[in-house]
Parts: C-alpha cells; sequence; structure tokens
C-alpha cells in the first residue's frame, strides 16, 4: 500500500515526495491556502485573512443578483399558485364542491363547474401596497421626506407673511372659499343618497318579482328600463348638476357634488348590471326563488370602497379605530399639503402670468414650472383618495379587499398604467364598458371596445372639470383621447426595459404641467375679464385666448 511504500522509503533515507492521499491533497490546494498553513512562528497572517475575506465578499456579491433572481422566481410563482389557490378555496361554492376524500379526476371536475376568473371579479382579502412598501424603512424614508418638505412650505409661507405684514398670518381664506357653502353641498348629497337607495332597489324589487309570472316580459323590461335610465339621466344626473351651477358652489364644494354624482351612478348601474342576469338566469332553470339580493347588502355596497356589486365580500374579524384615525389624519394633512402648493407655487404664478401679454416663450415657461405643483399635486390626489379615504371606509366597514391600485409607478407602458393607478374604476369600465361592449358587438371589436372606453372615461373627465370649474375648456379631454390613446399603443405591454419607466415618467410629469398651466390661465383670465351677459357659446370659447389682448 502507498502507506507501508513511503515507510519503507523513510528508513531508507529517501528523500522522494510520498504520494499519499494526504499529500496529494495539500498539492491540490490553492497557493493562498498553503502559504497561510505555512505562516511563520505559528503567527497569523493578518493581511492575508483580510486580503482573503475581501476576496471572499467579491465572490458573494457577484452570486448575490442571480441568486436573488432565482429566489424571487420562485417565490413569484409560489405565490401565484398560492393565491389562486386561495381564491378556489374561498368561496361557499367550492366548499361543497371539493370534499376532502374526492379524488383528483373529480377535482379537475369540480373547477370546471366554477366561472371563470374575467367572467367577473374575485374579490379576496389583501392589504394595499403602501400599506406594506410602509413597513420597509427606506420608503418611510420617502414619506417623511414629503412631510419635512410640507414643513418647508409652512415655514415659507408664514416667514413671507410675517415680513410683509408684520405678523404671523394663520387665516386659511383660500380653504374657506373652496369649501362655501357646505350646508348646500350636505344636503345635496343627501338627497343624492335616499335617492339612489330607494329608486334603483325598489324598480329591481317591483322588476323581479313580476317577471317570472307576466306574459310580456320584453315589454316589463323596457319600461323599467326606462323608469332606471330616466332617474339616471335626469335624477342623479340634471338634479345634482343644476344645483351646483344655479347655486354658484365653489370648486371644491362642487367636486364633493359631481364626484358624488358619479360614484352613485356607477354603482346604480353596477347593482343592476350583476343582479338582472342572476334573475333571467333563475327563470330560466325554473327555479322557486327569485334571488334578490337584502336591502343591508345594497346598503353595505353603497359605502364600500368598490364599484363592483356582490351579496358578500371578504371581510376583516375586527375594526381597528387606530388605523382609521391615522388615515384621516392623513386626508386632512394632504389637504392643506394642496393649500400650501397652491398658496407658495401657483397663485403667485399665474396671478402675475395672466396679466401679460400672451407669447410662445411665457406659455413654455408656464407649462415647465408648472410640472412641479401639478406632479405634487398629482401624488397628493392618489395618497389621500386611492390610499388613505379608501382605506379608511374599508377599515370601517371590515372589507377586506384593499386592492385600490396597483404598482402604477413602476409601468414601462401606458396600457399597463392605465390599469393600476386606479383599480377600483378600471374595474367598472373593464366589466361594463369593455367587456359588454365585446358581448353586444362581438370580440373581433377590441379596437372600438378600447376607443369608447377612452372616450366614456374622457367625457367624464371633462365634464366633472367643466361644472366645478365653470368653464368648458377641453385640455384633459384632448390629453385623453390624442396623447393618452397614441401612447396606449405606442408605450404598450410589449416595452419593459427601464427607459420606457423613464419615458412614462417624463410624459406624465409633462402632461401634468400643461394641465395646471392651462387650467389656472383659463381660470384667471375668466376673473380678470368677465362678461356682462355671457351666452352659451361664452361658457365654451376660451377666455385666455382674447383676455391677454383686452388688457
Amino acid at each position: 500500500m502507498a502507506g507501508e511504500d513511503c515507510v519503507r522509503k523513510r528508513q531508507s533515507g529517501s528523500t522522494t515526495t510520498c504520494k499519499t492521499p494526504e499529500n496529494e491533497e495539500k498539492q491540490r490546494r490553492p497557493e493562498s491556502e498553503r502559504s497561510f498553513q505555512n505562516s511563520s512562528n505559528g503567527r497569523v497572517d493578518v493581511d492575508h485573512v483580510i486580503t482573503r475575506k475581501m476576496q471572499l465578499i467579491a465572490e458573494a456579491e457577484q452570486l448575490k443578483p442571480a441568486f436573488m433572481k432565482e429566489v424571487d422566481s420562485h417565490f413569484t410563482e409560489f405565490v401565484n399558485s398560492l393565491v389562486a389557490k386561495s381564491v378556489l378555496l374561498d368561496s361557499s361554492s367550492s366548499a361543497s364542491l371539493f370534499p376532502a376524500s374526492c379524488s383528483e379526476k373529480e377535482l379537475h371536475k369540480a373547477k370546471t363547474l366554477r366561472a371563470p376568473p374575467e367572467h367577473g371579479k374575485i374579490f379576496m382579502a389583501r392589504r394595499s401596497l403602501l400599506d406594506e412598501l410602509f413597513e420597509v424603512s427606506h420608503i418611510r424614508t420617502i414619506y417623511h421626506m414629503f412631510i419635512a418638505l410640507l414643513i418647508v412650505f409652512i415655514l415659507s409661507t408664514l416667514l413671507v407673511d410675517f415680513i410683509d405684514e408684520g405678523r404671523l398670518v394663520l387665516g386659511f381664506d383660500l380653504l374657506v372659499f373652496v369649501f362655501g357653502k357646505f350646508p348646500v353641498v350636505f344636503c345635496t348629497w343627501l338627497c343624492m343618497f335616499c335617492a339612489t337607495v330607494t329608486v334603483p332597489y325598489n324598480l329591481f324589487v317591483w322588476w323581479a318579482q313580476g317577471y317570472c309570472s307576466s306574459s310580456h316580459r320584453v315589454l316589463r323590461s323596457l319600461f323599467y328600463g326606462m323608469l332606471f335610465t330616466l332617474f339616471q339621466t335626469a335624477g342623479l344626473g340634471f338634479g345634482p348638476t343644476y344645483i351646483a351651477v344655479s347655486y354658484a358652489l365653489p370648486p371644491a364644494s362642487r367636486f364633493i357634488v359631481i364626484l358624488e354624482q358619479v360614484r352613485l351612478v356607477m354603482k346604480a348601474h353596477s347593482f343592476v348590471r350583476e343582479n338582472v342576469p342572476r334573475v333571467l338566469s333563475s327563470v330560466k332553470d325554473k327555479s322557486s326563488t327569485v334571488p334578490i339580493p337584502r336591502i343591508s347588502q345594497y346598503l353595505y355596497f353603497l359605502f364600500a370602497p368598490t364599484l363592483i356589486y356582490r351579496d358578500n365580500y371578504p371581510r376583516n374579524p375586527m375594526i381597528r379605530w387606530g388605523y382609521v384615525a391615522t388615515k384621516f389624519a392623513q386626508v386632512l394633512g394632504s389637504l392643506f399639503y394642496a393649500y400650501y402648493i397652491f398658496v407658495r407655487l401657483c397663485i403667485p404664478q399665474f396671478r402675475n402670468s395672466s396679466q401679460e401679454t400672451f407669447n410662445l416663450r411665457g406659455l413654455v415657461l408656464c407649462i415647465f414650472n408648472s410640472i412641479l405643483p401639478g406632479v405634487l399635486i398629482l401624488f397628493l390626489v392618489f395618497f389621500a383618495f386611492l390610499h388613505c379615504w379608501l382605506n379608511a371606509f374599508a377599515e370601517m366597514l371590515r372589507f377586506a379587499d384593499r386592492m385600490f391600485y396597483k404598482d402604477w409607478w413602476n409601468s414601462t407602458s401606458y396600457a399597463n398604467y392605465y390599469r393600476t393607478w386606479n383599480v377600483v374604476v378600471h374595474d367598472w369600465l373593464y366589466y361594463y364598458a369593455y367587456r359588454d361592449f365585446l358581448w353586444f358587438f362581438g370580440k373581433k371589436f377590441k379596437a372600438a371596445a378600447m376607443l369608447s372606453v377612452f372616450t366614456v372615461s374622457a367625457a367624464v373627465h371633462e365634464y366633472v372639470l367643466s361644472i366645478c370649474f365653470g368653464y368648458f375648456y377641453p385640455v384633459l379631454f384632448f390629453l385623453f383621447m390624442c396623447f393618452g390613446m397614441v401612447f396606449n399603443f405606442i408605450l404598450n405591454d410589449r416595452r419593459k426595459g427601464p427607459i420606457w419607466n423613464v419615458i412614462m415618467w417624463t410624459s406624465l410629469f409633462l402632461g401634468q404641467g400643461v394641465i395646471i398651466c392651462l387650467y389656472s390661465q383659463e381660470w384667471y383670465a375668466r376673473q380678470y375679464c368677465p362678461m356682462e351677459n355671457p351666452t352659451f357659446l361664452d361658457y365654451l370659447k376660451p377666455r385666455s385666448w382674447s383676455c391677454h389682448i383686452k388688457m
């Protein structure tokens, strides 16, 4: 054996190195390890240890991206699979379809009995994305930076007022003005809400109870459908708009009335749209019972932060009142934030620029100077309404599905941005505008369906701004229908690189600057150039185009 040969060689005085496994292993070791083992007098070479440690750290850093990418891929697959299984097992119907003793074949057969997800929105218990991100200290620091910016705005306003007036001016005249005539707003909202509770629900109940036994089902459906349409257009449509205009409500008060009007119209449509097919299906199946929701379910839906009706939603076991108070406090803070943005960044600029002669250079400077306040207002609307306001009501109602938005800030395409910015409204447009259009005209007209959705969304946005500002200036409609449609096809879902996210944010910044600049110029032009007896066309013609000439 190798060991015996080595002993004989040592006895004979040979200096030849023995080829034992231990010696071969030593020869195969790196030079750095052998030099470390052969350090003089048994002392540790500190420099060598540090060098070796830095080499190991560098190798670990090189392996880290590939390792994290692999872990992220497997984790994403695991979470998607887990969510799909939880959704399947969460419904009450699936509980009866999947007994513990069923075989794989029976399980597959039961899955096919369930309506696929594209037939309707599936609600599940999930948190809002910002609530999860704020648990990360780095993201929470960005939130703290916005709070610090608010403090800077407050200090700037107080110091400037103290220098100009010689005292601290703590008045909030702008807030008092824009939220004026609040009793009229509350009474209008109360009438709208009570009408939405009684009229659509009772019309549906009367139609459903007599539909099965009626000998003229088509005429009955047309009659009640016309009554419902009349209520939507005249009751919820014309009534609040007339009050907002005739009572000359200030801008923020008009926003409350008009946005509630749009919300209740969409909710009433969803309630009827979801329940009519159930009644028709029960009649077709010759069921002895008519599926009519309880009034309590309809009331819960009217307050719930969703525009898609369901008899039941996933609910949380308890209400965290501290969370509710925090969200309402953040809404109030965002309101004051917007106030200081207008006071420090918008009003001084547009109050002076509206009295200057119009020129291209002034317009370009106005747009770029409006980007910062426009982007800040965009962030505040998102945070105050889509996150804080909706989460506060969801918590009070124990509404568990908090996916009111997705990670729209990571979008590399406008198609993805439109889907993720406001999930609540997007779901309504997708199921009741886009999919119903395809159901009625056929799946070959997807482009026409998308165009119809863009048109409806742009028209409603422009309607809200026109009523709230008191003039028609279709800047937002033009941006929606022209640039929005073009970017939706150019910046589509095939664009995945980081450069497309940069392009998306750049165009979004410019769009916000255009909106703030042009609408603000028109507002001040109508203040400086009023008309004694304006006609209907005067409300449609932009005043900012001619006001500078008259000055």
